[in-house]
């Protein structure tokens, strides 16, 4: 299909920002320019908003916990947000956070993770996965219901929440019950289709995910781990019902929807769903991007479902 006008329309000033190779800078330098680009959603109401630190596997851990209007105790949602492990944090998905809360009527517990090249893997999924067992631990503490809880991410993020689906597996829970996977990082192969289409000029280009595995992997070898890696987990039957959201003009098309695939050869209950013309980043978009709150209800849809409202 055509870019579709909504994606075209955000793509349009960053095409005309002076070129920058990411190569150039240093880690810490283009974190921080790159919340200022990019179109920034407005953060809906929610009826409560609490930030944490929670002690971590390397120290402390910050996390922030949105709960929707009603009568708990509440589903629980445990989110990781985008940014290539390297950048990104609790407010730059602040909005997306806070509509996954309203849209799934869930407690949302966001993870501020610790970001590469600072530490580097595993240290980010460690990171998750504790969070992970800190919120169905302390579920009844925050209204939330520690026998109704799902993972989600977006792009990194969604490689976080499928590996800590991978890990409650071989660590022995926490139970899930579902994972909405958001364009997700499963795999670090350059070579894919959609690597060779849509390379650059769609916002996230191949460079910048080299960038971005580059600084996450502290050894070539890591990038076979399952948990750097998940669609190369030997066996993935057995995990959490999953959602996998795909973008047409996103390098990371391929691998997301490789790896629905392979859930459903696993007889994982998977649904994917591939938006076409549409770019990665698009959820977080939303307010620009009619496809992009398309995706957050029909995610959100299926949440419900795997919570029994």
């Amino acid at each position: 299909m055509p870019l579709d006008p909504q994606a075209e329309a955000v793509l349009a000033p960053l095409r005309d920002a002076p070129a920058m190779s990411l190569w150039d800078v240093e880690p810490s330098v283009a974190r921080a320019g790159f919340g200022s680009v990019g179109p920034e959603a407005t953060p809906p109401a929610v009826a409560k908003v609490e930030n944490r630190t929670i002690p971590g596997p390397g120290g402390k851990l910050p996390v922030r916990i949105y709960t929707p209007d009603g009568t708990g105790p509440f589903p629980l949602l445990v989110f990781f947000h985008g940014g290539g492990f390297v950048f990104c944090d609790l407010d730059s998905h602040d909005a997306l956070a806070r509509s996954l809360c309203n849209e799934a009527d869930a407690v949302v517990v966001s993870v501020d993770y610790r970001l590469a090249p600072e530490a580097k893997f595993p240290a980010a999924p460690e990171d998750c996965y504790f969070a992970t067992c800190w919120a169905v631990e302390n579920a009844a503490s925050i209204g939330a219901d520690g026998r109704r809880v799902a993972v989600v991410g977006d792009s990194a993020g969604g490689n976080l929440a499928a590996v800590v689906a991978l890990l409650t597996k071989q660590r022995g829970g926490p139970a899930l019950a579902h994972q909405f996977l958001i364009y997700p990082v499963t795999a670090r192969d350059f070579t894919t289709g959609s690597y060779e289409d849509n390379a650059d000029g769609y916002f996230l280009t191949r460079d910048m995910m080299q960038w971005f595995w580059h600084h996450y992997l502290e050894r070539e070898e890591d990038a076979t781990s399952p948990l750097a890696s998940p669609l190369l987990a030997e066996d993935l039957s057995g995990l959490a019902p999953a959602t996998v959201v795909t973008a047409e003009f996103d390098p990371l098309r391929d691998e997301g929807e490789a790896y629905a695939r392979r859930l459903e050869e696993a007889g994982v209950p998977t649904r994917q769903v591939r938006y076409d013309g549409v770019i990665h980043g698009f959820v977080s978009m939303y307010e620009l991007i009619d496809k992009g709150r398309d995706a957050i209800e029909l995610g959100c849809g299926r949440l419900r479902e795997s919570f029994g409202r």
